[in-house]
Formats: structure tokens, C-alpha cells, sequence
């Protein structure tokens, strides 16, 4: 009887649980592939803004740490940020409430921008506040995917119908996406922003006419946007042929190719760059990747790269494990934004797009892109930790209880009779079958078998 009560005392106790141990692999691997691939390109980017910046911080500020300390307290206030966005807010809060009061928030701050921000390369983007200066558009990036995700989702759901959905987006997302190109001539922010939002359309189930239709709007205004002003269409040059232009419109670019040409295949070493003695302009912002090629060669670049493919590939699986539409939807979105404009940035320092201007996620100096991309990855944990496999993985631990256990030694199994001529064998199971676990199974191991029970069992089948 004394073990029969301590065996159901051991049945009823719930095992310890955490959010990282108690996860089964195929829920685990996404997250740690998001994470690690977060960190090594947060330490990366630490180390080359230090590289980068340290001579012209000191030239100008002179302290030449002054901008890696600025972006070390921005990396800590963006992981507190990120783990803030995975304890407090799940799919339903940032699909609710929460989701609708970051857009209002977002747009209003625009507003604010425009009336009241600071004036920087022909337009008003930055919002100061105190010793802080705030790109809203980062962060506007976010809500407005959040937004098209909870549309396309109620869409997908048969919440709302298609003409309904089309003009909550023309309303919610596009016209504010609109003002922000409008207002601060910002064309590299609305394309990636774009391409988030065309993922989720996509996602969303859309027909292949309306998407080509898209697809087509989106190429004329895009043409129409490099053509209304001087300086887009000088990049568009100079893109095509830096060289002729040297000195001129294709400096940035000419002294990039130069960076990663003298990089070679290992690099010149971190700190040992020439063109960041203020050859190469905005060296720890924009083409921070020209500075990688150069000190660490085409292997760190490669690094790099790869890091942005784990990234990629960790987002998609989170996406794919969601439990919601709205979920879904909103991973694959941010995770196609992100990744975009990691190789946006890339292809501009090599040659293979005009320059936008757009800095390298998790690398280049900028508290509000940094901050921004945090958020992104806290928002991209959160789902996954309210994902399907991890709710069906907990109910299948919970439901799986280990029985008991006899062990070799034990002088009730051995001989199979005790001392009165009882079968111990046909007690044992009439008890296990009457305690409402059927399932006896012997092990014949060394001299003597062993009877182990381990069952499935649900809260139904006990007693």
C-alpha cells in the first residue's frame, strides 16, 4: 500500500518547467537560430562601429569611443525591449489592443516629425528628443506590417470581406506609408516597408492577377518616384557607371570598392582599415559592410552573410509554427523586411543597387534602426513561444506519465511465486489493470525478468 501511495504522489507532481528545456527540438531550433544568429551580428557590429567610428569620433568629438558606448547602451536597451515584448504581449495583445495603439502611436509621431523634427539631407526625419534623436520611420516599419497582418489575417478568416479589407489597408497602411515618402522623402524606408507588406498580401492568399497588378504598380511608382527628384536619378547614374564620376556623385561608391578590394580573402585585420581615415563617407553607418570586406576579408563578409541566412531561415520556421494567421503572417512579413534590407544594404556597398541610404540591421551604428531590429526579434520570439508544436509538444509531456518501474533486484519478481505459492507475475497485473493501466510489458534482462510498465496515459484513463 506504501508504494502504491508514493507511486501516486510521483504521478501527480508536474515537472519544473522553462521556456527554453522543456521545448522539443523542432520548436527550440527556430528560436536559437534567431537568437544566436542576433547575437553574433550584434557582436560583430559592436566591434566594427568601434573599428569604423573610433578615428572620427575622435577627430570630432575627441573621444573615440563615444559612438560604440552610445551603441552598446542602445544594444542593451533594445534586448530589455525585446525580452519586455516576449514576457508581456503573445499574438492576441499584439493582434488586440496593443498592435492598434503602437500604429495610432507611430502614425502620430510622424505627424510630429513633419511639424516639429530636425532637418537632415534635404528632409525632416529625425524627432529630438533631449540628447536623443529618433527615427520614427524604423519603428513605423513594424506597425504597419502589424497592421497588414491583422487585416490579411481577419480577411483570411472570413472576418471581413475583400472590399472591406482593401480599404481598411488603403486607409491604415498605404496612406500613411504614402505621407512617409511624402514627408521625408524617404524612398529606401517605403521599399523595404513595401516588401513586407507585399509578403503578407501574398501570404494572405491573394490572386495572382491581383499581385501581378501589384507587382506593376508598384514598378511605375517606384519610376515615377526616382524621376521626380534630381538627386535619386544622380544615384541612379552613378550606379551605373561610379568611375566616371569619381570624384563626384560616385565617390561613396568608388572608395567602397576599394575597401573590399584590399580586403582580399582574410582581411588587412579589425582596425587596420584605410579607407575608414575618412575616405569612405558614413563608413560606420551605410557601408559598414565595405569596412567588414576590408579588415576581415571575404570570409567575414561570407560570415555575415550566413548569419542573415540563419536569421532567414529561423523566421520562416517561426512563421510556419505559429499558431495564428495573424502570427504567421506577421513573422514571415517582418522576417522578409528584415533580411531584405540586410542584402538592400549589401548590394548597394557592391555595386548591385542604387545607394538608399539604409543602414545594415544589427551592425551599422544607429540607436533607432538598432532598437527597431530588437523589437523585430522580440516580436518574432513571442510568437514562436505561443506556437502550435510548443502547445501540442506540453499537452504530450503532460499526458506521458511513467507508471512504475521494477528493477532487477527487486525479491518479489524473482522465481515468479513468493512465499505463500502466489503468482507475483498475476498479482502485479490485476493490480496495474485494475489501477486502470492495462499495458504490462516484461523485459527479460540478465537472470531474472523484469516487469516495467510505461504507459501512455491521459487524465481520462485514471482512476
Amino acid at each position: 500500500m506504501a508504494r502504491e501511495r508514493n507511486t501516486e504522489q510521483k504521478r501527480k507532481k508536474t515537472p519544473p518547467r522553462s521556456l527554453f528545456q522543456s521545448a522539443p527540438a523542432q520548436v527550440m531550433a527556430p528560436r536559437l537560430m534567431v537568437i544566436l544568429s542576433t547575437l553574433a551580428l550584434l557582436a560583430i557590429g559592436l566591434v566594427m562601429v568601434y573599428s569604423s567610428s573610433s578615428i572620427t569620433s575622435y577627430v570630432e568629438e575627441g573621444d573615440a569611443l563615444g559612438e560604440t558606448l552610445k551603441q552598446c547602451v542602445f544594444a542593451v536597451l533594445g534586448i530589455v525591449m525585446a525580452i519586455a515584448i516576449v514576457l508581456f504581449f503573445n499574438q492576441e495583445r499584439m493582434q488586440g489592443t496593443a498592435g492598434v495603439l503602437f500604429w495610432a502611436g507611430c502614425c502620430v509621431l510622424i505627424l510630429v516629425t513633419a511639424l516639429l523634427g530636425t532637418v537632415g539631407l534635404g528632409a525632416k526625419r529625425w524627432l529630438v528628443l533631449g540628447p536623443v534623436s529618433i527615427q520614427i520611420s524604423e519603428f513605423a516599419k513594424i506597425a504597419f506590417v502589424m497592421m497588414a497582418a491583422r487585416i490579411a489575417a481577419q480577411y483570411r478568416e472570413g472576418e471581413i470581406d475583400s472590399g472591406l479589407a482593401a480599404k481598411v489597408a488603403i486607409g491604415m497602411v498605404l496612406l500613411p506609408l504614402g505621407f512617409v515618402f511624402i514627408a521625408q522623402s524617404d524612398m529606401g524606408t517605403t521599399m523595404i516597408c513595401c516588401i513586407g507588406l507585399f509578403s503578407v498580401v501574398v501570404l494572405s492568399g491573394l490572386s495572382g492577377r491581383a499581385i501581378a497588378v501589384l507587382v506593376g504598380l508598384g514598378v511605375a511608382l517606384g519610376f515615377i518616384a526616382v524621376l521626380s527628384k534630381s538627386y535619386r536619378a544622380d544615384r541612379l547614374g552613378s550606379f551605373a557607371d561610379p568611375w566616371a564620376d569619381a570624384q563626384g556623385t560616385g565617390y561613396q561608391l568608388v572608395h567602397s570598392f576599394k575597401a573590399l578590394a584590399s580586403g582580399g580573402l582574410l582581411g588587412a585585420g579589425i582596425g587596420n582599415s584605410y579607407e575608414k581615415l575618412q575616405y569612405l563617407p558614413e563608413a560606420e553607418t551605410d557601408f559598414i559592410f565595405a569596412i567588414i570586406g576590408e579588415e576581415l576579408g571575404l570570409v567575414g563578409a561570407l560570415l555575415v552573410i550566413i548569419a542573415f541566412l540563419v536569421f532567414m531561415r529561423g523566421g520562416f520556421l517561426i512563421a510556419s509554427q505559429a499558431s495564428t494567421p495573424f502570427g504567421s503572417l506577421l513573422a514571415a512579413g517582418l522576417t522578409v523586411m528584415i533580411v531584405f534590407q540586410a542584402f538592400l544594404n549589401i548590394s548597394c556597398v557592391v555595386g548591385l543597387f542604387p545607394t538608399t541610404g539604409k543602414p545594415l540591421p544589427f551592425i551599422s551604428s544607429g540607436g533607432s534602426s538598432l532598437l527597431s531590429s530588437l523589437v523585430l526579434v522580440g516580436v518574432l520570439l513571442s510568437i514562436s513561444f505561443d506556437s502550435n508544436n510548443e502547445g501540442e509538444y506540453r499537452q504530450r509531456r503532460d499526458n506521458l506519465q511513467v507508471v512504475s518501474r521494477v528493477s532487477p533486484t527487486d525479491r518479489s519478481v524473482r522465481g515468479g511465486r513468493n512465499s505463500e505459492g502466489r503468482d507475483v507475475r498475476a498479482r502485479r497485473s490485476s493490480s496495474l489493470k485494475r489501477d486502470g493501466y492495462p499495458s504490462l510489458h516484461i523485459v527479460r534482462g540478465g537472470k531474472a525478468p523484469v516487469y516495467a510498465t510505461e504507459v501512455r496515459a491521459t487524465r481520462t484513463q485514471r482512476r
